[in-house]
């Protein structure tokens, strides 16, 4: 596994958790991460231990939970979406759904992290009208979420840490 430690843009929050699965390959254009957390939308969410999360600063930490439109109904999503109150910076996803699993954003990250062999763009149907992805040779794209876990990206290219 790898340590995974980040921090918000004014240093107010630090946090430190373990994954197996880091590579930053995710590449998210949906309207709440695009609003949220960054530009284009390229919101890159990481996968790791919900257990092993520590965190220093926690006063400083509100959630956010996204209303969802489908179909003309809509909902709060059950994603909690942790960020820091003093400079707005994104820190990580936490569902319930899956409570095993904290998903950081990669941009919240301060440890290096290893460059994907290829990368998934998904909820491309949500994009922006004014981004342009860019695809690689090897990458994937999906209008919303692909069947592949995140877990399942990572073994099998062998890239899942012990």
């Amino acid at each position: 596994m790898l340590t995974l430690d980040g921090s918000c843009r004014c240093g107010a929050v630090r946090f430190s958790m373990r994954s197996h699965a880091p590579q930053p390959y995710q590449l998210c254009y949906c309207s709440i991460c695009r609003k949220t957390a960054g530009g284009g939308g390229f919101a890159i969410n990481l996968s790791a231990d919900a257990k092993s999360l520590t965190v220093e600063g926690a006063d400083a930490i509100a959630v956010f939970r996204a209303e969802i439109a489908d179909d003309g109904d809509c909902r709060t999503s059950s994603g909690e979406r942790n960020f820091c109150t003093r400079c707005g910076t994104a820190l990580w996803l936490y569902d319930p759904t899956w409570p095993e699993l904290i998903h950081p954003f990669a941009s919240a990250i301060d440890s290096e992290l290893p460059v994907p062999p290829a990368r998934t763009h998904i909820m491309l149907r949500f994009k922006a009208s004014w981004v342009t992805p860019d695809l690689g040779p090897d990458d994937e794209s999906f209008d919303l979420y692909p069947a592949q876990s995140i877990e399942d990206w990572h073994r099998g290219r062998g890239l899942w840490l012990d």
